[in-house]
């Protein structure tokens, strides 16, 4: 499973718990346990109420292209052969202004539109980090 070559994220102490999720399948969000915000990426207080009383809990991994954009020029070397390939943000429908960025699989470039419903689903690339992806609901 370790043949993947392109850059992996690092999991520090405030994502730790959001990639180990990753890992299990699931898509966790930090939640902020005082006004009850989501907050990703996560961060060490809230964005809304700035408290630093937080937690981690599961979220659907459902919700809709909010927008995205077209890379068609390799900026790494280990992407020249993915290239043209799709950055989208997606807004979780458990929050108006809960977004991640990802990728989308199952579909090609020209069928992305905002608001296109989609669901996560994880891609195992090495023995220690699974990355969220995001398909279309069908």
């Amino acid at each position: 499973m370790n043949k993947y070559k392109k850059p992996l994220p690092t999991p520090d102490m405030d994502t730790r718990e959001y990639w180990q999720g990753c890992q299990r399948h699931e898509l966790l969000m930090q939640r902020c346990k005082d006004c009850g915000t989501y907050c990703f990426p996560p961060m060490p207080m809230c964005h809304r109420c700035n408290s630093m009383n937080r937690e981690w809990g599961r979220v659907s991994g459902k919700g809709k292209v909010y927008s995205w954009f077209v890379v068609h020029h390799a900026t790494h070397p280990d992407f020249v052969d993915e290239v043209p390939y799709a950055v989208v943000l997606v807004e979780l429908d458990e929050q108006a202004d809960l977004r991640i960025p990802s990728n989308v699989v199952d579909c090609r470039i020209e069928d992305i539109e905002a608001g296109m419903p989609v669901e996560v689903v994880f891609e195992d690339v090495t023995d220690d980090i699974t990355l969220p992806k995001f398909r279309p609901v069908r």
